[in-house]
C-alpha cells in the first residue's frame, strides 16, 4: 500500500506556495490515480498465470458483458475508455491468442464486429472465480452501503468531468 501521507504533505505545500490551489479536488484526484495503481497491478498479478494483462481481460470482459457478444473497436474504445490505437494493439494481442475474433459485419461489410472466440470465453470463465475472490478482498473495507455511497459519488464525480 503507498504511503498517501507524503502526497499529503507535497499538497499541503503546493497550497502554501500557491493559495488558491484547489487543495480536497488535489487530494481527490491524487486518491484516485493511487486506487486505480494499486487496483491494475494486483490485477496484472492474478492475471499473469492466466497470460494476460488488466487491459486485455477489461476488453475481454466488455465482450463478456455485451447481450450480442459483439462491438466495434470504436465502441469497445468507449466502453473500455482506451485509445483507439491502443485498442487496435490489444485487440491484435488478444486474436493472435485466439481469445477474439473479428468478422464483417451482417450489417454493413465495411464495418468489423469483434467476439469472444469458444477459447476467449473459457479463458474468461476460468478466470472469473479468481476476479470474483480479488474483487471481494478489494472492497471488504467497506460495508455494503459505503460501496453503494462510494458508487454513487464516484458516479457524480465521473460525470462532472463531462461538463
Amino acid at each position: 500500500m503507498t504511503d498517501f501521507a507524503s502526497t499529503e504533505q507535497r499538497l499541503s505545500v503546493t497550497c502554501r506556495r500557491y493559495p488558491d490551489f484547489p487543495r480536497r479536488p488535489g487530494i481527490l484526484v491524487r486518491l484516485i490515480t493511487h486506487i486505480y495503481k494499486a487496483l491494475h497491478d494486483e490485477a496484472n498479478a492474478l492475471l499473469k498465470p492466466y497470460g494476460l494483462n488488466h487491459p486485455e481481460y477489461n476488453l475481454l470482459m466488455m465482450l463478456y458483458g455485451t447481450t450480442s457478444g459483439t462491438m466495434s473497436p470504436s465502441e469497445l474504445a468507449d466502453v473500455a475508455g482506451e485509445k483507439s490505437a491502443n485498442i487496435t494493439r490489444l485487440t491484435n494481442e488478444l486474436s493472435e491468442k485466439g481469445l477474439i475474433s473479428r468478422s464483417a459485419s451482417a450489417d454493413d461489410r465495411r464495418k468489423v464486429e469483434l467476439s469472444l472466440t469458444p477459447q476467449g470465453l473459457a479463458a474468461i470463465e476460468s478466470l472469473l472465480p479468481d476476479i470474483c475472490g480479488l474483487l471481494a478482498r478489494q472492497g471488504r473495507h467497506l460495508t455494503i452501503s459505503e460501496q453503494v455511497q462510494l458508487e454513487k459519488l464516484l458516479k457524480k464525480f465521473l460525470s462532472g468531468l463531462a461538463d
